[in-house]
């Protein structure tokens, strides 16, 4: 439970997509802790009660809805109805993902790679524009978006997802210098090797191929991460700490990207 310390969001209001599980729950989770309300969405409504009952037990506030971030409609009203119930948006998580098919390259589909940009690119673009008039009239906003070290280099994600995650990290590039001006920032984390509902297929993996000890192995670290250590970052980065920092893509990763990949250590 919080304290009666001000929290580090205190007074802020926080829309977090993807807030079911993973990243996007500890996140919700934290940015209660620290004071902010919250407008939470997924596509997933029961992990959605379950993220709001989280955040409830840290002393928090926060409203869900369920929403699918590749219908620009229903991100449209996300928006809409956040700003209704709060009348401001100080904070944007974009962290609705999906890591598509882990099929060699001759077996994916274009239907795929589709289902991928919708959601893990476009679904950031319908939040970031929507939001965007409302955080440039009051001159103020934090746009964080979850991107991947996959986008970074090869090795860490599919085809399809490590090309969205590319896309992401330089959208965020370019949404940073659009909205600039107007003293709104946007920053993007990249996530290494985390344990999340969402890379279970991974663990999985591993697990059927006696390589469970080596999943993390090739990180400076030795490791893979957990949600809340992503979640620190993204605090840090929708703070007023990181009031000086935009248009930057931050490797979460344990040291991953700060050294070669090297060929055969996959897992």
């Amino acid at each position: 439970m919080r304290t009666d310390k001000k929290g580090r969001l205190e007074g802020k209001v926080a829309v977090i997509t993807g807030a079911a599980s993973g990243i996007g729950q500890a996140t919700a989770i934290l940015f209660a802790r620290e004071g902010a309300k919250l407008f939470l969405a997924d596509v997933n409504g029961e992990g959605l009660k379950e993220t709001l009952e989280l955040v409830r037990k840290e002393g928090g506030e926060g409203i869900i809805k369920k929403t699918n971030v590749a219908i620009e409609e229903e991100v449209k009203e996300l928006i809409d109805s956040a700003l209704k119930t709060y009348s401001q948006i100080d904070i944007l998580c974009n962290n609705a993902g999906i890591t598509g098919q882990l099929s060699s390259l001759e077996e994916q589909s274009g239907e795929d790679w589709k289902k991928v940009y919708e959601i893990n690119v476009l679904g950031t673009v319908f939040a970031s524009k929507h939001v965007a008039r409302h955080m440039q009239e009051r001159r103020s906003g934090a746009i964080v978006n979850t991107a991947s070290v996959a986008g970074i280099r090869s090795g860490a994600g599919g085809n399809a997802y490590s090309a969205s995650k590319a896309a992401l990290i330089n959208f965020t590039q370019t949404a940073a210098c659009d909205l600039g001006g107007f003293n709104v920032r946007v920053n993007a984390v990249c996530p290494g090797l985390i344990e999340t509902g969402m890379t279970k297929p991974v663990f999985d993996l591993a697990r059927e191929r006696g390589k469970f000890d080596k999943l993390g192995s090739r990180c400076e670290l030795r490791r893979y991460g957990l949600p809340e250590e992503v979640a620190y970052a993204i605090l840090f980065l929708a703070s007023d700490e990181s009031s000086y920092i935009t248009g930057q893509a931050l490797p979460v990763d344990g040291g991953n990207t700060a050294s070669l990949n090297l060929p055969g250590m996959k897992f």
